[in-house]
Parts: structure tokens; sequence; C-alpha cells
């Protein structure tokens, strides 16, 4: 009787074991999901069209940025909107992912100082229903970021106007 005892007892920590994995693997999902909608609130993004204009509404993250998903070449990519990058600005790694060509080498003056960075050229660049053909960028080796800059490249054939804690873009 008692070693019987003994199973039930072990298979009963057993099972509360489990039950903590399972939960606690539940509430690390939860968290992971409520942080990424925290930093990229535009993962569904909001679009209109009206006769030849479309337009994408974006909002801001917590941290003040514009961080948007889209596509590059049609490849799903995340993008950080950055009026101050002259060019779309690709993490070498997400580049290789890209299969994009190294163009020419060319000097960048950044916030972290200066850089030598590769100019590409893009096939497609689009955010929502905005899409824009054969764009200049540049894959810069340095930066290890999952997101990409979206730069004047992109932004300067865009109208954008931001209104409080919205951006909205239009083509």
């Amino acid at each position: 009787m008692s070693s019987e005892s003994s199973e039930h007892k072990r298979l009963g920590h057993k099972f509360i074991i489990a039950m903590w994995i399972a939960l606690m693997v539940m509430v690390f999902f939860l968290f992971n999901n409520v942080l990424e909608k925290d930093y990229n609130p535009n993962q569904q993004i909001q679009i209109s069209e009206s006769g030849q204009q479309r337009s994408v509404v974006l909002k801001r993250n917590r941290y003040g940025h514009y961080v948007s998903d889209g596509k590059i070449n049609n490849t799903p990519v995340t993008f950080l909107l950055d009026t101050g990058a002259s060019d779309i600005s690709i993490p070498e790694k997400i580049a290789k992912k890209l299969k994009l060509k190294y163009g020419q080498q060319r000097r960048y003056q950044t916030a972290n100082g200066t850089i030598i960075g590769y100019l590409t050229n893009l096939n497609s660049v689009s955010i929502g229903n905005i899409k824009l053909q054969n764009v200049r960028a540049s894959i810069n080796p340095r930066m290890n970021n999952d997101e990409i800059l979206l730069g004047m490249t992109f932004l300067k054939n865009i109208e954008f106007t931001q209104r409080g804690d919205t951006l909205i873009l239009r083509q």
C-alpha cells in the first residue's frame, strides 16, 4: 500500500511540475505578444484608396517611433521609418535572407560614426497598399537590428503628415 501511495505522490508531483511549466510557457508567449504589439502597433495596417491616391495610417509606438510591417521584393520585413536616413538601410543579415546583390561601396555618416555600406537596388518596397518600384537602398554590415531603416529613397516619393501619435502616408 505504501509503495502504491508513494507512486501516486510522485505522479502527482510530476503532474504539478508539468502544469507549472505549461503555465510559464503560456505566460511567456502572451507577454512576448504584448511586447511585440507595444513595439510594432502597425502589424495590421489601416489603408484606404481614393481614386489614384493610396494612403496608410500608422500609429507611433510607445518609444516614439513609427514601426511597420511591409515588404521588400514581396518578402515580409519590419520597417522603422527614419527621415534622417538618406537610403533604405538594410542590416546585412536581412540582406542575405533577401538575396540582395552587393553593389558599389559607399561611405555613410551615421549616429554611430562613419561606416562603409554597399549600394543595392530593390525591385519593390511596400507598406500596406503603397508600393514603389526600383528603389535604391544600402546594405549595412554594422547594423544588428531586425528592422530596416526606411529612409528618404522611399519617403521622398510619399507625402506624409503627422497628427499626434498618428502618421499618414499618401502616394
